[in-house]
């Protein structure tokens, strides 16, 4: 087979894969590290921190509990070697002087340390004279993607066993609550249906609202290379000129916020042209005569008209989708994190139940999971209305179970609060009191002035991190946590695998992981939680969550494994709804949705900011910002601007410039790039002296999911003088 021309000249991006495959040494890292002696020196396996793919490691460390090396052989974990940036420099944070190291007390004078016992008397204390003032609902936790499902299991049964509370919720909300809400709606279950191994089987991948390369290197890479080598073709879908689209066939580039109108397009021409599955839609879904009927005023010119693509370019990507033999649809926070984000992924499952690309290897709807652990802390009850395995708190029978398994006498049966809903409940007077495990709010929400100020309101605050982060600095409390690399447990990563994660190095001062803290405060609320080991806390689990029911520590030894897995025999579920969806008729279902008209334009803030993320840095920066290597690439943060732009406005590269919405203002600097379309701003939430969440909109939520809106924000751009 003739091999496609390699139209693609690689480029460093600093990812270290040389230092792993020099054959003679002849290449090492810009800073040494003390290794230690040879017997000194302690190796182990465990996870990646960073964001949803998982990436196994080898790492190094010596006897001053310094890891100073990292490895990745070929046979190993979901990266079969491969790893980027972060996972092989971002690990010194761990040792880094920021970090806690002992519990700390506001006083009129700053933070005081104190001791544990200390700061857990005055957790229950106030937690207790809070609940008896105000009743339960006027606490509100927030847990963590970043922790491991053992904690983030703890964390939801803290908030509902003992302070007795469904307001619990985590950054899921603020990425990826539009996939769970949508994709369960269309399939049953709002989780990525395929393996990521099973890439190397799709002959046509749609990528849309994922810059992969750099959110999520490992696959990227693999997408890359089947292109490249294999002959995959790739259709890419984005406002931005990201990197794939240098290995597209076809860019779509689209007007940020008409996503939908792009996707009914797509889906309106497939229909007209016969290229869509008749056998399986026929046989296996639901609901397509109404979708058909909302696909058909979505020509391909009526679409160009709405997003700014071409009519000839929309019918060659369909054409190419359609004939198809395996495709699979891959997208990140482009799609969700929107105020239509629901619908945005209801209708990229449509286009997956239109073409029959569901429930086979090598095809599927991949929505990737931003940060490490962000699947498993949904799967865990870590949400206000769902208990572990998404099981609903209305449900009498189900909270009858969780009642008996944790001995208490009942459990609240109203759907909690979430965090894009909580700033507006501190205010009207329903939250209290609040505690956040490992989340930097104070950065990640929308409309950030007002989510500071509701921080500021609460009559009282623990926060519980690795920094003191810009969250933790709102604080009563600050408890010292523990980071992955100080404990065990498991992370579930984004395409469902659950799998171990092992202590490498012992934690830091006074620390405790994040499992230990929860134990110790469930004991002081009067609730059973006899756990001498994550593993003893993963047993629990597994009797309470059906998807994880299979699956052991033991098990784990030997590799991950993908939920569901019903029992020990179980191999596992590399790809789901082979047979039947796990909706209530088992059929797939078509929703029929609509662009939302005039989306995102504004004469007073002619431009759109639009935020996401860099390969360089991780979410708020807490851990990345703290390491060498990733920190002398990328120092400061800025805003990308198309030349044309900057040059109407009378900017230079490197300017200082105001951003202004109707909910904020920011300074930033300036960086001209053509990546960006004319009349679109670019810029990512990593770095706190650009808080460009105070831009967003934390108002006008998805009326489903209760998602913010962070890629289309109307702006104006005003110079400042120099």
């Amino acid at each position: 087979k003739q091999m496609p021309t390699i139209f693609y000249k690689p480029e460093c991006i600093s990812c270290g894969e040389c230092l792993s495959v020099c054959p003679v040494n002849a290449i090492e890292e810009k800073k040494i590290r003390e290794r230690g002696k040879k017997w000194e020196i302690k190796e182990v396996e465990t996870i990646c921190p960073y964001c949803g793919v998982g990436c196994s490691a080898i790492y190094k460390a010596n006897n001053k509990g310094e890891i100073f090396a990292v490895e990745s052989p070929s046979d190993l974990g979901v990266n079969k070697g491969d790893l980027c940036v972060k996972g092989r420099f971002g690990f010194d944070f761990v040792r880094h002087p920021d970090r806690l190291k002992t519990p700390l007390l506001r006083t009129k004078d700053g933070f005081k340390p104190i001791s544990w016992s200390e700061a857990y008397d005055i957790i229950h204390a106030k937690f207790l004279e809070i609940r008896e003032k105000y009743g339960p609902d006027a606490i509100m936790g927030l847990s963590s993607a970043r922790c491991t499902n053992e904690e983030n299991y703890l964390f939801q049964k803290f908030m509902r066993a003992a302070i007795g509370t469904n307001n619990v919720d985590h950054c899921a909300r603020l990425c990826h609550s539009s996939t769970v809400t949508g994709l369960k709606a269309a399939f049953g279950a709002g989780a990525m249906t395929n393996s990521i191994e099973e890439l190397d089987e799709t002959d046509l991948y749609f990528v849309t609202g994922s810059n992969t390369t750099e959110t999520h290197p490992i696959i990227g890479r693999r997408i890359k290379r089947n292109v490249d080598r294999r002959g995959a073709q790739l259709i890419v879908a984005d406002p931005r000129k990201i990197e794939l689209v240098k290995f597209a066939k076809i860019w779509l580039q689209h007007r940020p916020g008409t996503d939908i109108a792009l996707l009914n397009g797509l889906a309106h021409v497939i229909y007209k042209e016969g290229l869509w599955d008749k056998d399986f839609v026929n046989e296996r879904t639901a609901g397509f005569d109404e979708f058909v009927r909302a696909i058909e005023d979505y020509t391909p010119e009526k679409v160009e008209l709405i997003t700014g693509v071409k009519a000839e370019q929309i019918i060659e990507a369909a054409r190419l989708i359609g004939r198809a033999r395996k495709a699979t649809f891959i997208y990140a926070m482009g799609i969700t994190q929107h105020r239509y984000g629901t619908d945005a992924v209801k209708a990229v499952a449509n286009l997956a139940l239109l073409t029959g690309n569901v429930g086979r290897r090598g095809t599927g709807v991949d929505p990737l999971r931003g940060q490490n652990n962000v699947q498993g802390a949904c799967d865990l009850g870590a949400l206000p209305n769902v208990f572990p395995g998404y099981q609903p708190v209305t449900d009498p029978s189900i909270r009858m179970k969780f009642e008996q398994e944790w001995n208490v006498p009942s459990l609240p049966d109203k759907p909690g609060i979430a965090v894009s809903e909580m700033a507006e409940a501190v205010f009207d007077g329903k939250i209290k009191a609040a505690y956040i495990m490992g989340e930097n709010a104070a950065l990640t929400d929308a409309e950030l002035r007002k989510f500071r100020q509701a921080l500021e309101k609460l009559e009282f605050l623990v926060v519980q991190d690795i920094f003191l982060s810009e969250t933790a600095q709102y604080a009563d409390i600050v408890l010292p946590a523990a980071c992955s690399f100080e404990k065990d447990g498991t992370f579930t990563n984004t395409e469902r695998r659950v799998q171990r994660v092992r202590k490498v190095v012992d934690p830091i001062g006074f620390a405790r992981p994040d499992w230990v803290i929860l134990r110790d405060l469930l004991q002081k609320f009067g609730i059973q939680a006899n756990y001498k080991h994550p593993a003893d806390v993963f047993e629990e689990i597994r009797r309470v969550t059906p998807q994880y029911r299979g699956i052991t520590y033991d098990r784990l030894e030997k590799g991950g494994i993908q939920w569901p897995c019903y029992h020990e025999e179980h191999p596992g579920t590399p790809f789901l709804y082979a047979d039947k969806f796990n909706t209530p008729d088992g059929k797939g279902h078509f929703h029929a949705v609509h662009q939302i008209e005039g989306y995102g334009r504004d004469s007073e803030y002619p431009f759109i900011l639009t935020t996401g993320r860099m390969r360089y840095h991780y979410h708020t920066g807490t851990m990345s910002r703290r390491t060498y290597a990733l920190n002398q690439i990328v120092p400061e943060g800025y805003v990308e601007i198309n030349p044309s732009d900057a040059a109407s406005l009378k900017i230079k590269d490197g300017d200082m410039v105001k951003l202004i919405s109707r909910k904020g203002e920011i300074t930033a600097k300036v960086k001209l790039n053509d990546r960006v379309p004319e009349g679109v701003v670019f810029s990512t939430f990593h770095f706190a002296e650009i808080p460009v969440n105070m831009l967003a909109d934390g108002e006008n939520l998805d009326p489903e999911s209760k998602i913010p809106e962070f890629k289309v924000i109307p702006i104006r751009i005003e110079p400042i003088a120099s």
